[in-house]
């Protein structure tokens, strides 16, 4: 048998393989950027636990913990855009190394801040990562999409998404033995009556245990970059390098099904990171425990969010996504109310069952929100990424009701409103989707 006959051969044993596994896309490659949905999760949460760590070491206000979700998520909503035009000017690789690189030099940034122990510093060192997980999902989310045929797309998408939860139950972890069990339990009454000296000694250990966790997983990115900067990947995608910024801008503006998506993954980002937020400052009051026995809670609620990812990606079989969509913001929005008129362990399941149903969220919302995109996709995903941001919107707000009106229990009106967004994106997409994505192929073939 020839080179040819082998290759061929090996190309149809392959693909034989990833049609009975589901997949339909060539395995290694899809396990590598699989590995980065989880990597993303374990930066997402980490960062998370950092409101409640920073409160304590620093004696913040909740609007001031804001910030570091500020950082965070502005970057994905100013860094979106340029990430897509490199991507759609260059390929999805460079796009996944470009956005590994940045990401582990944001983690590394974290010892120099952790010396300076400065806030603004860290915002800085955040700023970056998140820079360069801005990259990698509007890289991956795509990616993973045009790996295969586009009618399992948002199917497998939501399979490689259902590792990124397990990177944000890595990340919880991480900070609970790393982060907040190294935390001094003074109140911010007690800090303001030490000594500067005293003071500067339990914040220097403290943000020293904040930095720990971050240059370690800074590190490992760097082999991961060399992983997949020696493997060969597929294209992902036939379309052109060219970049028509404007027209392009002007054929998704008319899509009527892709921008309410964008405004759907916008509020659901916010919702999400309100919920995730200040689920450890919530569980804290009502169950009148410290950080990191509350960050249990916070591990349990990841837990639960991984496995109704495996259960709706099951379920996407039998169901149309956006009837899943649908019923699952209802049951959050029942879920975030019962979070504000409850108290007690009621309260504190009824937070930890709203993981659970915003689970299929956004890969659902991406994958409605993507499809019929055409040469667009790469340029489209940079609008969903940006969605993002919603994320620095919405927790910032969230905490100024709660500074405002002492009740973090009446924050969560925020999240709620978020929720009813997804919910009518849902309805909307479930009415019209079909002919929109049928009339958006056909308008975007012929231009």
């Amino acid at each position: 048998m020839n080179t040819q006959e082998t290759t061929g051969a090996s190309s149809k044993k392959s693909s034989e393989t990833n049609k009975k596994s589901g997949l339909n896309a060539p395995l290694l490659p899809f396990i590598l950027i699989t590995s980065l949905f989880f990597l993303w999760g374990l930066a997402h949460n980490l960062t998370d636990t950092l409101l409640a760590a920073f409160k304590r070491i620093m004696s913040l206000t909740d609007f001031q913990t804001s910030w570091i979700q500020i950082a965070f998520y502005g970057s994905y909503f100013s860094l979106a855009i340029p990430a897509a035009i490199f991507i759609k000017r260059f390929t999805y690789q460079k796009g996944v190394l470009l956005g590994l690189g940045m990401y582990a030099i944001g983690g590394l940034l974290f010892y120099p801040a952790s010396l300076t122990m400065q806030y603004g510093h860290f915002l800085v060192a955040l700023y970056i990562l998140a820079g360069g997980l801005t990259v990698l999902e509007t890289s991956c989310n795509p990616y993973i999409i045009a790996m295969g045929d586009e009618e399992t797309g948002t199917q497998r998408l939501n399979l490689a998404q259902s590792f990124n939860p397990m990177g944000s139950i890595t990340g919880v972890i991480l900070s609970k033995f790393y982060i907040l069990s190294q935390l001094n339990l003074s109140s911010a009454k007690e800090r303001g009556n030490m000594s500067a000296q005293a003071l500067n000694n339990i914040q220097e250990a403290e943000l020293d245990a904040v930095m720990g966790p971050y240059v370690a997983v800074g590190f490992g990115l760097l082999v991961l970059w060399l992983i997949i900067y020696k493997t060969k990947m597929p294209e992902g995608s036939t379309e052109s390098n060219k970049i028509d910024f404007w027209p392009t801008v002007k054929r998704l503006v008319k899509n009527k099904n892709y921008m309410f998506g964008v405004l759907a993954q916008f509020a659901y980002v916010g919702a999400q990171i309100c919920v995730w937020s200040f689920i450890i400052r919530y569980v804290m009051e009502e169950l009148n425990i410290i950080e990191a026995t509350a960050s249990t809670y916070y591990i349990i609620s990841l837990v639960v969010f991984t496995l109704f990812r495996f259960i709706n990606t099951t379920l996407m079989k039998y169901i149309k996504p956006a009837t899943l969509l649908i019923s699952s913001s209802l049951l959050a929005i029942l879920s975030t109310f019962f979070v504000i008129t409850g108290s007690g362990y009621f309260g504190v399941i009824a937070l930890i069952a709203i993981s659970g149903f915003m689970s299929l969220m956004f890969p659902t919302i991406f994958g409605l929100a993507s499809k019929g995109l055409g040469k667009d996709t790469k340029m489209g995903s940079s609008g969903l990424i940006m969605g993002i941001g919603g994320g620095a919107a919405f927790p910032a707000i969230m905490g100024l009701i709660s500074d405002y009106t002492g009740s973090i229990h009446f924050a969560y009106w925020v999240p709620l409103a978020c929720f009813i967004i997804v919910m009518l994106f849902g309805i909307y997409n479930r009415k019209v989707g079909d002919q929109l994505v049928s009339s958006t192929s056909a308008s975007v073939t012929q231009a």
